[in-house]
């Protein structure tokens, strides 16, 4: 850890982490749960997303107008995330405005007022929200990957709840999980920008008093299931995701399935897109990415493409998969690791972008990492380690989740067959 980032936790157990950068003019600064939508009971699931919405929409001293007027008034953005295992209030302020930042994201925590009218205006807001994501194929059909991979368990269940759980959902239900959820225990308050750690705290030691004493959420543990999902619709493409059970945050092997994953579909030069979309035209996207969880993880490769085409994708696909557990040169390491390397050093360019990996890296491993410690990791793996992870994956039960005109898409029983031959 540097010099330039300081972490204080607080008496009653609220973290403050932040990173003084000297040569920029804002400051961001947000609120990091963990608690997401695995932290959820199946009869709430989307109540962590119902309440991002909510905390836009009045507080005791202010109403839904004041709160965008206030940070609009001197050219901030204040804006919300809700994910698997976190859920985010951030804002981004020039540096001199640092203090209406932390006034209204503490506001909003502590001191919402969930209106009833308001609740029924946010309900009808969230319902278009799945209805818009259920016509949106290339959307939608990561819900049903998650769903059919991690089956029957709130890991499984999407991030924007039901129709039904969002129709059923009162006030009560709310302000309980709020007040059981967003305590001191499981938040994290991160700033990077223009600041200085101690006057950070005093705005926080007056913003977030009165945040209710919790205690902690351990989650349903995630139970890696695989199978098939498919739909067919009248679509000009079939959407295609191709999945497996990958290594949780923290694990020995994350680095080298992030460079699997960089290097197999993570950009133009990758192996995936040159061969499926520059050789033979089958696709006009397609790219992989691995998704570490606390508990486990997903390597998924998602593919558009047209009816036709679908019958030899996949086949194409699978040979690359294939192919990678057996042959991976030197350069094409070296070009992933350089790719990771850059999308690391500029995302520490962005004052948003520090601010949430501070936050992230003390939920996840009770510390920040430096730099330094995480460029070595990545120069460390080798083509041995790449070929060990894709072999301990791909020979594993996949997920597949196809949407459109799939009927040319091989079953999950032909595709394990090839996988495995």
């Amino acid at each position: 850890m540097t010099d330039a980032v300081r972490v204080t936790r607080l008496p009653n157990g609220l973290t403050v982490v932040s990173e003084t950068m000297p040569r920029v003019e804002t400051v961001s600064v947000g609120a990091y749960i963990g608690v997401g939508t695995r932290h959820e009971s199946p009869e709430v699931n989307g109540v962590s997303h119902f309440l991002e919405h909510m905390a836009f929409k009045g507080t005791a001293r202010r109403d839904a107008a004041a709160i965008s007027r206030e940070i609009e008034n001197v050219g901030g953005h204040l804006n919300a995330y809700t994910a698997r295992e976190q859920t985010a209030f951030y804002a981004k302020v020039l540096k001199e405005d640092t203090g209406l930042a932390v006034d209204i994201i503490g506001d909003i925590l502590t001191h919402s007022t969930f209106a009833p009218d308001e609740i029924e205006r946010e309900r009808g807001v969230i319902l278009q929200e799945i209805g818009q994501a259920n016509d949106t194929p290339d959307d939608i059909v990561f819900d049903h990957f998650q769903e059919t991979a991690f089956p029957s368990q709130a890991m499984g269940r999407p991030v924007l709840g039901t129709e039904d759980t969002i129709k059923a959902m009162s006030r009560d239900a709310l302000t309980g999980y709020m007040r059981s959820h967003y305590g001191p225990n499981a938040m994290v308050v991160a700033a990077a920008g223009a600041l200085e750690h101690d006057a950070l705290l005093d705005l926080v030691r007056t913003h977030f008093a009165d945040l209710p004493a919790t205690s902690a959420m351990t989650p349903e543990a995630a139970r890696y299931g695989g199978g098939e999902f498919r739909e067919t619709r009248e679509l000009d493409q079939v959407h295609i995701v191709l999945g497996f059970p990958s290594v949780q945050h923290g694990d020995p092997m994350h680095y080298p399935t992030q460079l699997l994953s960089t290097l197999l579909g993570g950009g133009m030069s990758s192996r995936l897109f040159q061969e499926i979309r520059e050789k033979r035209g089958l696709v006009y996207s397609i790219y992989s990415f691995a998704s570490p969880f606390r508990d486990g993880g997903l390597f998924q490769i998602y593919a558009g493409t047209g009816e036709k085409e679908a019958g030899e994708l996949m086949p194409v696909t699978i040979e690359a998969l294939r192919a990678v557990q057996r042959d991976v040169t030197e350069d094409e390491l070296n070009r992933a690791k350089a790719q990771l390397r850059a999308s690391l050093l500029m995302s520490l360019e962005s004052t948003g972008s520090r601010c949430e990996q501070l936050a992230r890296q003390l939920q996840v491993f009770g510390r920040v990492i430096p730099v330094e410690e995480t460029k070595a990791k990545i120069a460390a793996v080798t083509v041995e380690q790449i070929q060990q992870a894709a072999a301990a994956m791909f020979r594993a039960t996949p997920t597949l989740a196809a949407m459109g005109p799939a009927e040319h898409v091989p079953s999950i029983a032909a595709i394990m067959e090839e996988l495995t031959a």
